[in-house]
């Protein structure tokens, strides 16, 4: 029996989402019956459906492309269960972390989206195939200084993606999970 693919099944599952989003819009909350905001213990649901729910469809598309474009190649080194399971942890850590940040900022805002989970998976991607294990396994690197480094990178990624509205901690903070992720090769089953 052919294995299905993961990457393929959350395509359809954010479609599907979306257009439960559509219909809820069209009888009352829209998209913010979906969003994850603060106080998260007011509506603990919505740190899964902020993950897999978007605020229209470009933001929808551009999130499908980026999961299309990497998850074909991480889904093939494990399991389906764990491609889910990272996609949607390091997606829900992502966006808290950004609610947590931008409520200490300045006002509340609800956050949507896949984007941190495709960031986490862009990182996943980076760190953890055989070219970044040759360039790091020959050279003996510090945790810490490993840790500065992926900051670095995450934050430098994350900046050359900014544009209005985008939730840059959520960026920052899937790549920094994926790299980290890639370099302890947790997919790997």
């Amino acid at each position: 029996m052919a294995r299905r693919s993961p990457t393929l099944t959350l395509v359809v599952l954010l479609f599907a989402v979306y257009l439960v989003e559509v219909v809820v819009d069209f009888v009352g909350p829209g998209p913010a019956a979906f969003a994850l905001a603060p106080p998260v213990a007011a509506r603990p649901w919505t740190v899964v459906t902020s993950v897999y729910a978007h605020g229209g469809p470009g933001h929808l598309v551009a999130n499908v492309v980026g999961l299309v474009v990497l998850g074909v190649f991480l889904e093939r080194n494990t399991s389906p269960a764990r491609f889910h399971a990272f996609f949607l942890g390091s997606g829900a850590v992502a966006g808290l972390a950004q609610i947590w940040v931008s409520d200490l900022v300045g006002p509340p805002v609800g956050v949507l989206g896949a984007s941190g989970a495709v960031f986490a998976l862009l990182g996943y991607l980076l760190a953890g195939n055989r070219v970044a294990d040759s360039v790091f396994g020959g050279v003996s690197i510090p945790p810490r200084v490993q840790l500065l480094g992926f900051a670095v990178v995450a934050g430098g990624v994350t900046l050359a993606t900014s544009g209005p509205g985008v939730a840059l901690v959520s960026h920052f903070t899937g790549l920094l999970i994926g790299l980290l992720a890639g370099r302890a090769h947790l997919l790997r089953p």
